[in-house]
């Protein structure tokens, strides 16, 4: 080293030092690139795409590259800077090289390249990656004895390392959540209503058991006729004296057709009955849609674990819940069942559900019990109200308008003040 000119170990130290952010900004780059987007690039034989994910495939030997050669250059560089201040200040040289160049290599070999990586990956990830493919092969030694030895020493504690790259709803949310104006709201919206069916269940929206529009075949004809003749619903549920004991769906294009053929009587009429499909409660809407599809079924009744119908779902609900509300719907829609008033608060049918209140109204009623506002304040008050109380539920002062066949018809809803704990009452 004495033979050499301090200014050659100066321009020797310089090209070190921008191996060294060469090496950062590379791991950092490799690192950060989005994978899903780089796994796309090389499905569309990117070739600088294809060189990093097959870089990437084996990121052990990867980063055993970047760090071996990271540290040679760092640790020949802190030699150079020695022996260059001590030519320069003497004794005191080493105390300036450790403190200077530590400063040095900081802010220009690890700081800067790093966050330059950090936000342009792609940018430095493909030309990076030519030049470690190069690397990788006279090193390839090194990197095997260092990697060797890494993996036994992660072997005697016990340690077993994942591969599993995958994404859960949660993580799947987030990344529709963030994909800003990449993706149109509405297609935001639908992508999201998606990923919640697993966590809702047939019941959270299907038609109740009282609100079920059906037929008793027992009943007087000419009542019958009037029923068929004012409802609005393609299939009408046929039953004897009690809703429990179902004869099947009726197509109201069949019925059409027994008009026609003046083949109109109760007798033909069960003749054109389909046969229930039954759904037992508790399914969640992804298997439920799944079963729909290959059942070739698009209505069912839903049943608890006595046998006995909780209530009707169908095809169409489940993609109402993915796209929107169908302008043909026959449901009632929140917006039927909330009714604003001039002083800020709302007059809410008893019967509206609680789950499409807060989606409409953007409000934070719970949703883990009862499924109707009605359900909520009974089972909060555990009893049948009288009118004209008050009480506030989550947050939300609620007055008790009407009360009627031991159900809440009518309540008014004031919005959210502030949020409190399901113990508190008043």
């Amino acid at each position: 080293m004495d033979s050499i000119a301090t200014s050659t170990l100066l321009l020797v130290l310089v090209i070190l030092i921008l191996l060294s952010a060469f090496f950062s900004s590379a791991e950092t780059g490799l690192m950060s690139i989005n994978r899903y987007k780089l796994r796309h690039l090389a499905q569309t034989k990117h070739k600088a795409a294809r060189r990093v994910e097959k870089l990437l495939s084996r990121p052990d030997r990867l980063l055993g590259l970047i760090l071996i050669g990271n540290n040679l250059v760092n640790i020949l560089a802190s030699a150079i800077a020695t022996i260059v201040c001590i030519r320069l200040f003497g004794d005191l040289g080493v105390v300036i090289a450790t403190f200077g160049l530590t400063l040095v290599v900081l802010v220009f070999g690890e700081v800067t390249p790093k966050t330059l990586a950090a936000m342009f990956p792609e940018k430095i990830a493909y030309p990076a990656s030519w030049i470690l493919k190069g690397l990788m092969v006279p090193f390839s030694p090194l990197v095997w004895l260092v990697n060797g030895i890494t993996s036994g020493l992660i072997k005697l504690l016990g340690l077993k390392p994942s591969k599993d790259d995958s994404l859960n709803t949660e993580e799947l949310r987030t990344i529709v959540n963030e994909a800003g104006t990449l993706i149109p709201q509405h297609h935001q919206e639908m992508l999201l209503s998606i990923l919640d069916l697993d966590k809702m269940l047939v019941e959270d929206i299907m038609v109740p058991r009282s609100d079920i529009y059906a037929i008793d075949i027992n009943d007087d004809w000419k009542r019958i006729q009037r029923q068929l003749a004012h409802c609005a619903h393609t299939k009408i549920l046929l039953y004897r004296d009690n809703i429990d004991d179902v004869v099947g769906f009726l197509h109201a294009r069949d019925a059409l057709r027994l008009m026609a053929k003046d083949q109109f009587n109760k007798s033909s009429l069960l003749r054109e009955v389909d046969e229930i499909y039954f759904i037992p409660e508790g399914t969640p809407l992804n298997v439920q849609l799944a079963k729909f599809q290959r059942n070739k079924e698009r209505i069912g009744l839903i049943v608890d674990e006595y046998g006995d119908i909780q209530g009707l779902i169908t095809l169409d609900d489940i993609l109402e819940e993915i796209v929107g509300d169908f302008t043909t719907s026959m449901t009632p829609t929140p917006s039927d069942e909330i009714h604003p008033q001039s002083d800020g608060s709302f007059l809410v049918e008893g019967s509206a559900s609680i789950r499409e209140l807060n989606k409409e109204m953007n409000w934070q009623l719970p949703i883990d019990g009862p499924r109707t506002l009605n359900g909520l304040i009974l089972e909060y008050l555990e009893e049948i109200p009288q009118p004209n109380i008050s009480i506030r539920l989550a947050g939300y002062p609620i007055e008790i308008l009407d009360v009627e066949n031991n159900m809440i018809k009518m309540a008014r809803i004031m919005p959210a003040l502030y949020q409190v704990t399901s113990e508190d009452k008043q």
